[in-house]
């Protein structure tokens, strides 16, 4: 799985960090360990971001979600 940000070019280098590690599910405190920075930091870096505008989008690769085979199995009865 993948994710892409779209209007990253808005947020500076420490926004887009921020935003890349909560959409993919760390929390504050998480996210704060692993960039060297406070949790409070990390929320305002992350409400800046999401002020300016940004989208996520979530590039899932083959059919991980077993949505795709199951239709297939349905159509061949």
């Amino acid at each position: 799985m993948q994710i892409e940000i779209r209007g990253a070019e808005k947020l500076s280098h420490r926004e887009r960090q921020v935003v890349a590690l909560k959409e993919m599910g760390y929390s504050n405190e998480q996210v704060a360990k692993r960039l060297g920075l406070a949790p409070g930091t990390v929320a305002t870096l992350y409400n800046r971001a999401k002020a300016k505008g940004y989208q996520v989008v979530i590039v899932l690769s083959g059919d991980p979600l077993g949505l795709f085979e199951a239709a297939e199995e349905d159509e061949a009865e």
